[in-house]
């Protein structure tokens, strides 16, 4: 009786189909020394089974701290680049002027040289302001299709649609 028993639940065990209490009969059977020959196949199954059960993991697992960044390094950073930046700040500026103002030594030829560049600009700006003139006429002739508004307007005043 015991053995058919233990053997309708390794039918269930192998369907995954136990309890905890039904699997926990079948490793006090398969733990013990009368095991019943045909069913010796699965005592070393099981005996794994028990012998995992009590294990234990002891070694330590070492956790990553989480690193906080130091802000300190950045404001020297800063003061490094602003340190670097006052050192090299003569030379730049004084170039910059140059290619600004240019290198002239006498100020008519200065005042000849801005001269040139203002009537350049100048003729530039009226090319763009003749190509802008096409606007007005543009214009005119959105104020002549209101007109033509206002006609078709007075003309459904004095003749009446005929609603169908």
């Amino acid at each position: 009786m015991v053995l058919n028993n233990i053997e309708k639940l390794l039918e269930k065990y192998e369907n995954g189909e136990t309890t905890l209490k039904e699997e926990q009969v079948l490793k006090n059977y398969f733990t013990s020394d009368t095991v019943a020959p045909h069913l010796e196949i699965y005592k070393p199954m099981f005996a794994y089974f028990l012998g995992n059960q009590q294990e234990q993991f002891t070694k330590d697992v070492p956790l990553k701290t989480k690193r906080i960044f130091n802000y300190k390094w950045i404001s020297v950073a800063a003061v490094a680049v602003l340190m670097i930046g006052f050192y090299f700040r003569t030379p730049i500026l004084t170039s910059y002027e140059e290619y600004v103002y240019g290198t002239y030594d006498d100020p008519q030829e200065a005042y000849n040289e801005v001269v040139k560049s203002l009537a350049m600009i100048s003729t530039q700006f009226n090319k763009g302001t003749s190509t802008v003139s096409y606007l007005n006429e543009m214009s005119k002739g959105t104020s002549t299709v209101g007109y033509l508004n206002e006609i078709e307007n007075t003309r459904n005043i004095i003749f009446k649609p005929i609603k169908q």
